[in-house]
């Protein structure tokens, strides 16, 4: 029992590590942060990979200008990154949920107007964007999301603090508590979180009051057919009978953050987590600037000798060997030959390096500019990338953005869009030339496609 419990635990460490090391660079938290600061919230969100699918002059014709200076102000004091940091997550890769449209404000009038997020659904993802929306109920969405509605379940409007700069530090008290001895069976929610129980009464009332609801039951969803409910009065009973019309508790309240146990726990350390919430968390710590260190060179065991290989003038070289041995040795490559080790190692960098999973990971999580770096320090600027896993990587990434520039055109009526999404990345791939870093791109811009689509 003990050793089931300890390897569950490594799991859950290890799943939220991984999360919290790739989902929001440091790089996107530093020019988001400045931004914002700033004042220009817009380009707060373009830095941490957010459209803003809305106008605000636009707002204030629909909805008047009173409504439109409100939502300016949530904007002015949104961090999108924040916002990214707590957005729910799946495993096991730890990429967004797809598909959600999670509630961030709610503005009351006749016709009450909420303030969204949304995350593309699982074929469109590229780059982990999502998109801010106003939803009214009534204005069609220019692409086509499967849930347009807010969520119950995942909502955020009654926890500003994961999301709003100015009210995170109250994520100390509305967290819940996680000493290191909690016992196992407390958690067994998604990538085994915590319940938050000691939370569940005060989130309940909070929920209620914004409802207009009088004191009541609420349903607590723990899992996939798991309810409780919470009485009035703090006791949790088993869910009997349908829970459908009883208010739900937002998994932001239902759950302990996985900051905490990580904190806790020792696996994290507070200048890894994002600076609002190491500030709520770890009051006190000082975060310090961790910049990435220089590429250095690597060794080689060739011909009975250490060798060593590093970029040179933008280009993965063998230092060891002179020109004309090296260009006799590619000649022996190319008539099906067997070359130097050293140059083994150079081919094996370019198709298949060690790094490749760190790349995969950038990647996945919307990091292009931190993989795009990986691979310069490893590669040089100036590489030219061969078939293999790398490239192949690299040309997925142009087919995920090609699908999600489809879905955002709204181009996905029939699959007919996702047959353009598949034929312009191969091409891209085959006749492309993905390895062009010095653009700041791993492939190039996609051709205009709308007329194909036709």
């Amino acid at each position: 029992m003990l050793t089931h419990t300890a390897n569950e635990d490594a799991s859950r460490f290890s799943f939220w590590r991984r999360v919290r090391e790739y989902a929001v660079p440091p790089s996107m938290i530093e020019t988001a942060t400045a931004r914002r600061l700033a004042g220009d919230w817009a380009g707060a969100c373009a830095a941490a990979n957010v459209e803003v699918d809305f106008r605000l002059r636009d707002v204030a014709h629909a909805h008047g200008h009173t409504l439109a200076e409100r939502v300016r102000e949530d904007l002015r004091r949104l961090a999108p990154d924040l916002l990214r940091w707590h957005l729910p997550r799946t495993a096991p890769a730890g990429l967004l949920r797809a598909g959600l449209t999670v509630p961030l404000a709610r503005y009351p009038g006749e016709r009450p107007v909420h303030l969204v997020v949304r995350t593309p659904p699982a074929w469109a993802e590229y780059g982990q964007r999502i998109s801010l929306a106003l939803w009214d109920g009534s204005d069609p969405d220019p692409a086509p999301h499967p849930h347009p509605r807010p969520s119950r379940r995942y909502r955020l409007d009654l926890h500003r603090h994961l999301w709003d700069a100015g009210r995170s530090g109250e994520l100390a008290t509305r967290a819940g508590s996680c000493p290191p001895t909690c016992p196992p069976g407390n958690g067994v929610g998604p990538h085994r979180l915590r319940r938050a129980v000691d939370r569940w009464a005060a989130e309940a009332e909070l929920l209620l009051r914004a409802e207009g609801l009088p004191p009541g039951p609420v349903a607590v969803r723990l899992g996939r057919g798991e309810r409780l409910v919470l009485a009035p009065d703090g006791r949790i009973g088993a869910a009997v009978g349908d829970l459908r019309a009883l208010p739900l508790l937002p998994d932001a309240a239902t759950w302990v953050p996985p900051d905490l146990d990580l904190l806790h726990s020792g696996e994290l350390d507070a200048g890894r987590l994002h600076p609002l919430v190491a500030a709520a968390l770890a009051p006190g710590h000082r975060p310090g600037r961790q910049d990435r260190p220089p590429a250095g060179q690597r060794l080689v065991e060739c011909r009975g000798a250490r060798h060593r290989i590093a970029v040179v003038d933008g280009v993965l070289t063998a230092l060891d060997h002179d020109p004309d041995q090296l260009r006799r040795e590619e000649l022996l490559a190319a008539l099906s030959g067997t070359p130097l080790p050293c140059l083994r190692a150079i081919d094996q960098a370019h198709r298949d390096p060690a790094e490749l999973d760190d790349v995969r990971e950038r990647l996945n999580h919307g990091d292009t500019a931190g993989a795009l770096a990986v691979v310069e320090d490893l590669l040089g600027r100036q590489a030219s990338l061969r078939d293999g896993p790398l490239r192949d990587e690299l040309a997925a990434t142009a087919e995920r953005r090609v699908a999600y520039g489809l879905y955002r055109s709204g181009l996905t009526v029939d699959g007919r869009a996702k047959a353009v999404a598949g034929r312009t990345s191969y091409a891209l791939y085959r006749f492309g030339r993905p390895s062009h870093l010095r653009g700041g791109y791993p492939f190039p811009r996609p051709p205009r496609i709308a007329t194909t689509t036709r």
